[in-house]
């Protein structure tokens, strides 16, 4: 079963080396009971750690079931450990936050096939412990603990059982129960190796092996080996090799154990997370909330659309005189609508008007337009009417008024039909607008249309037009639309060729793309200091992830003496970060959506969230946590098992 050759092992202190282990050379039949002797610094303890694959040795042979050791893997070497050994250490090495039931299953969670083990609660009744099953460590007795320890050593139905001092830390009357259990171990077949430094103790075993100086002084037959257990080859090592679901449940409720027996640590490290998830959503759904309001306010204004317009008055230091301006009229309106990519022109003019009904009044913007005007601005009045080509002909005196003015002059009172003053000129109400709401530091409610040649003639004495909106016959036409539409103007108004701006056609499209990309910027700008919220998050949950490496070297050293393999250890830190950060998301996403509620309902701004940007919030923030909890995992899963377990 066991076969040691010259075995050497040699501890590096500082710049000196100290040899634990000087040539054991040692042979183990199965169903032997054997107790290693030998006083502090003997190198007993070594050789049990060497026998148990917690350590390795620097030269020599070590074959466990005919299989030369030093040839395995890490993870074949926790293989062995989970499926053909069983560890019973004398700090008895339970986890503080589960039960006894559970202590004594956790080496199933790295079995390859947990049905084949023992039940734990009936090895809690065989130790006597059946009325302390959901018990956990601190409220069990140092006898007690112990006899958990040795459940847990025969989950997994070993072949052989290590244990280390197991009466060390115990009384003389839970010494004598432990010791007549390990004696009942070994007549079911159970190779003993026993570590001790007690002959009272040494005396249950079947052969006693002496040791000083890293060397056996002595190896005395006591009793003959009774039942033995069969020897079978180290068949099936390495062979588990996927991640269980199991594996996954089991990780995520120890996790949550761990996070909740830490709650203030807990909350500070998601807190950073909370913040930045909470940032991402109220910043994007304001962005994108603000995009769609911007793109209302520009769908208002029609689509399709070319505006022409007079030059400036300057350009640079140059002062332009009245005859280098292009004057447009209504006449060159109706010789762009003739063009062949232009479906419909709409002139206008526009001015202060003060409104006055009754005792009130008000002052507000004055449009005049044409009939083609509500059809190319989706200005359809939403109660009433436009008015209609004869009373444009007519230089009829009536009126649609804007919400604003509505609201203003006639409170509650339906405007349809009413007579008002503009400029002290009577006007018949006929319509009122649809809703625009505001643009910037402009109200689009806030206005009143006219006949643009009532306006021209009656109200604001202009015999040119301020500009010309112009419908090209598809969006895709828009560029070649404007280019007629510039040859056309160059015909109806030639002037010479000397840099001058005479004229401006301005393209609605172009101006929608620069806004929303400069919305877009402005979202990514505001994601941006949401993000480093986030890395600040993640970086806190990094520091306390490499703190709860730290705290808990000793569970990661047990871990892996019962079977864990370093991807056990990787999965089980890093799905603990993940839930941090995680949970954090989600709290996140909460707060977040409950601050944009209140931006809508108090501030007024408009905002937008979208079902995308909540799941990016998350997926953002749990990969965060794989992200800044990878390295302590690594870390954590790179330890040296022995190394761990003597972590104080």
């Amino acid at each position: 079963m066991i076969q040691l050759d010259g075995v050497e092992k040699t501890y590096q202190m500082g710049d000196t080396g100290v040899r634990a282990l000087r040539g054991v050379s040692l042979t183990i039949e199965p169903g032997d009971f054997v107790a290693i002797m030998g006083p502090s610094g003997s190198g007993k303890s070594t050789l049990m750690h060497t026998l148990g694959l917690l350590d390795v040795p620097d030269a020599g042979s070590y074959k466990l079931f005919g299989r030369e050791v030093s040839r395995l893997t890490e993870d074949e070497l926790a293989s062995l450990r989970s499926s053909r050994l069983g560890f019973i250490f004398q700090q008895f090495n339970l986890l503080a936050r589960t039960s006894a039931t559970e202590n004594v299953a956790l080496p199933l969670l790295y079995t390859a096939h947990p049905e084949n083990g023992n039940s734990p609660q009936a090895l809690l009744e065989r130790v006597g412990l059946s009325s302390r099953m959901g018990h956990k460590p601190n409220e069990l007795s140092g006898g007690q603990q112990q006899r958990v320890a040795i459940a847990r050593a025969l989950v997994n139905r070993p072949d052989i059982v290590l244990a280390d001092e197991p009466t060390g830390n115990l009384d003389s009357v839970s010494e004598k129960e432990i010791m007549t259990l390990l004696d009942q171990m070994n007549e079911t077949g159970i190779t003993i190796i026993l570590v001790t430094h007690e002959e009272e103790i040494g005396r249950h075993a079947r052969r006693i092996i002496r040791m000083r100086d890293g060397v056996i002084v002595s190896d005395e037959r006591r009793r003959p080996i009774g039942a033995r257990s069969p020897e079978g080859a180290a068949e099936g090592v390495g062979e588990r090799s996927t991640f269980s679901f199991r594996e996954v449940r089991e990780h995520i409720r120890q996790a949550g154990r761990a996070l909740v027996a830490n709650k203030v640590r807990t909350f500070l490290s998601m807190l950073g997370i909370m913040i930045g998830v909470c940032a991402v959503v109220a910043m994007l759904a304001l962005g994108a909330g603000a995009q769609k309001s911007i793109q209302s306010s520009l769908a208002s204004l029609g689509s399709n659309l070319l505006v022409l317009r007079p030059g400036a008055a300057r350009m640079g230091a140059v002062s332009l005189d009245s005859g280098s301006v292009t004057r447009f009229t209504l006449e060159d309106a109706k010789q762009l609508a003739t063009l062949v990519h232009v479906n419909r022109t709409s002139p206008s003019v526009s001015g202060r008007g003060q409104l006055v009904y009754g005792n009130r009044n008000w002052s507000t913007q004055l449009q005049g337009v044409t009939v083609d005007y509500p059809t190319m601005h989706a200005a359809v009045p939403m109660a009433g009417r436009f008015f209609n080509p004869q009373e444009l002909e007519g230089r009829a005196r009536v009126a649609v008024l804007g919400l604003t003015p509505v609201r203003r002059i006639f409170e509650n009172k339906n405007p349809i039909g009413e007579f008002i003053k503009i400029n002290r000129i009577s006007f018949q109400v006929i319509g009122v607008l649809p809703e625009k709401g505001a643009n910037g530091f402009r109200d689009e409610d806030d206005t009143v249309v006219v006949p643009v040649t009532t306006a021209m003639r009656r109200v604001l004495g202009k015999v040119y037009v301020d500009s010309i909106d112009i419908e090209a016959s598809d969006g895709d036409s828009l560029d070649v639309a404007q280019e007629e539409v510039r040859a056309m103007i160059q015909k109806l108004h030639p002037a010479p060729d000397d840099g001058l701006e005479r004229f401006q056609i301005r393209n609605m499209a172009e101006i929608q793309a620069a806004v929303s990309e400069t919305n877009r910027t402005m979202s990514m700008l505001l994601a941006a200091i949401a993000g480093i919220s986030l890395l600040v998050g993640g970086i806190g949950i990094m520091n306390i992830m490499l703190v709860s490496v730290t705290e808990r070297t000793r569970e990661i050293g047990l871990r892996k003496a019962l079977g864990a393999r370093r991807r056990d250890i990787l999965w089980q830190f890093l799905i603990e970060a993940v839930l941090v950060s995680a949970t954090g998301g989600i709290v996140g996403i909460s707060l977040g959506v409950g601050i944009t509620f209140l931006m809508a309902t108090l501030a007024g701004w408009p905002t937008s969230i979208a079902p995308a940007s909540v799941a990016l919030s998350f997926i953002f923030s749990a990969g965060v946590g794989v992200a800044f909890g990878l390295w302590p995992a690594k870390k954590a899963s790179a330890l040296n098992p022995i190394d761990a377990l003597r972590w104080e």
